[in-house]
């Protein structure tokens, strides 16, 4: 690591410490040639999820729309800000732990099968949006699943 001062490579850490419960590392380096001290971190580098959406296209996968998909259906609801935050790094650390195409259907299920336990009515909510629902009758049915599942 070269010194942010006067650039030169001798530098050695002086002190190591686990941030962010252990994803990452912090280091207290010194430089050998002007004495300066400086902090560096050493994180995981993650390889960026790509989506497969319904129509053919591809795009980045991003934890932000799960959060506002999940807050909208939860408006009024006695769901907090932190439940849906932890759903939604829960969802993109099951994604990342499977290979093979990630698609928005997977997403979805994901996020269905979290909102299952967490409260019935977002559940519906998320639902009746993700899967399309036009008549009463499809809410009907998706509460016969939801009702079968928890059984």
């Amino acid at each position: 690591m070269r010194c942010p001062k006067c650039h030169a490579d001798d530098t050695k850490v002086i002190d190591s410490r686990e941030t962010d419960e252990g994803s990452s590392i912090r280091r207290r380096r010194s430089c050998g040639k002007c004495s300066g001290r400086f902090t560096t971190y050493e994180r995981l580098e993650e390889v960026a999820l790509l989506v497969t959406k319904t129509g053919g296209g591809r795009q980045p996968f991003d934890r932000i729309k799960i959060i506002a998909g999940v807050a909208a259906a939860a408006k009024g609801r006695p769901v907090t800000l932190e439940q849906i935050e932890g759903l939604a790094e829960e969802v993109e650390d099951e994604l990342r732990a499977h290979t093979g195409d990630l698609t928005s259907t997977r997403i979805g299920h994901c996020v269905l099968e979290r909102l299952r336990g967490l409260d019935e009515v977002v559940y519906m909510r998320f639902a009746s949006v993700y899967k399309g629902f036009d008549a009463a009758a499809d809410f009907q049915r998706e509460l016969r699943l939801l009702k079968n599942l928890q059984s």
